[in-house]
């Protein structure tokens, strides 16, 4: 038996047992954006992050958890799959809660891919999901995104003749973009026989055209779709997300044990969902600072990529972790730079008064 094999052997008997996923840790994958103790001062526009935190009834709801918080309450996290259920029109066997959504992205890799059924991605896209497969010793084969920013949903499906997972991210993260319901309808229909696609809705409520892709789920078809409380909902640092998929492929997901669940992500959750105005509210608020931005640096003629996230590509027009050094000099800390666009650099959409100290350190650093 080879080293991978005993190593997949290993591990398939540790999940059998009942172990968690021993390689999801959200606090490695938080080491993508990490970049410790900053000044009181600085700009933090590197994470992703809403920096309006919880809305008020969420953060009601959790301090009503820490009060009970020496009871498990079991029941908040039916609560909040009958909830979300609820909010998307599909059946509560379908939602299956979790700690966010890189839990459940993580375990996806390891239900549907193998050394001889990659993993299919974007690039750039996020990527949480091919660290995990590295692991499992799946390949993942990336493809470049179109002209336009979408996932090329037909290369991706003439990828490999024998694909154990596609990963779709949209709103894309780095970039932002959209790839329409119809490109996703289309790889749904035509991707290889055995094959499950995974639509990754982190950022789904910030954008302003895109269509979820929970109506698919509702269909039975063979999809898996994410979705967080980390982004638009400003719970990033408490932990709420959920699975909705047909209960076959959760029950996949199931196999590799079960996490403990923060009571307070379920209830925060819970009521976030049932706060109706947060989400129009909010894309408002991240759409109007996010296109203020960009008029500047069209005025100042730099190239970016159109976003309707809460973060943004910018090209910098020389290595980009050059620029990101030069903007944490003037306490400005963006995100990373991903091999494929060694120029970019991505950048999240903060406040109006951060975006305004962003604006005045990129034209210094660019000067």
């Amino acid at each position: 038996m080879g080293i991978m094999s005993r190593r997949r052997f290993g591990l398939t008997s540790l999940f059998a047992a009942g172990a968690a996923v021993p390689f999801y840790n959200e606090a490695a994958l938080a080491q993508l954006s990490a970049i410790g103790p900053l000044p009181p001062d600085a700009v933090k526009i590197n994470a992703n992050e809403n920096p309006l935190g919880p809305c008020k009834e969420a953060a009601e709801a959790i301090r009503t958890a820490v009060l009970n918080g020496g009871r498990y309450q079991y029941e908040e996290s039916v609560t909040l799959a009958s909830t979300l259920a609820s909010v998307e029109q599909v059946p509560s066997q379908t939602v299956l809660p979790y700690a966010g959504s890189s839990d459940p992205l993580h375990r996806a890799v390891l239900a549907f891919t193998s050394p001889s059924k990659p993993l299919v991605i974007a690039d750039p896209g996020y990527e949480a999901g091919p660290r995990a497969a590295s692991l499992w010793g799946a390949p993942v084969i990336k493809v470049p995104l179109t002209k336009d920013y979408r996932h090329d949903v037909k290369a991706m499906a003439e990828a490999s003749p024998t694909p154990g997972l596609f990963y779709v991210c949209s709103p894309n993260n780095p970039t932002g973009t959209i790839t329409p319901k119809e490109d996703i309808e289309w790889l749904v229909a035509n991707k290889p026989a055995g094959s499950v696609v995974l639509v990754d809705e982190a950022y789904i409520h910030l954008s302003h055209t895109a269509v979820k892709a929970t109506y698919l789920v509702a269909q039975e078809k063979d999809i898996i779709v994410l979705r967080t409380f980390s982004k638009l909902y400003g719970m990033a640092g408490i932990r709420a997300g959920a699975a909705i998929a047909r209960p076959d492929l959760l029950d996949k997901l199931r196999t590799f044990g079960i996490s403990p669940l923060p009571v307070a992500g379920m209830m925060g959750a819970t009521a976030s969902l049932k706060a109706a105005y947060v989400v129009p509210e909010r894309r408002k608020i991240v759409r109007d600072t996010r296109e203020d931005v960009f008029a500047w640096l069209d005025r100042k003629n730099f190239s970016f990529v159109p976003s309707e996230s809460n973060c943004f590509m910018v090209d910098t027009g020389r290595p980009g972790q050059e620029t990101i050094r030069a903007l944490a000099a003037e306490k400005v800390y963006v995100g990373r730079v991903w091999p494929v666009w060694p120029t970019h650099v991505r950048v999240t959409v903060g406040t109006p008064e951060e975006m305004a100290k962003f604006k005045d350190a990129f034209a210094k650093v660019m000067a």
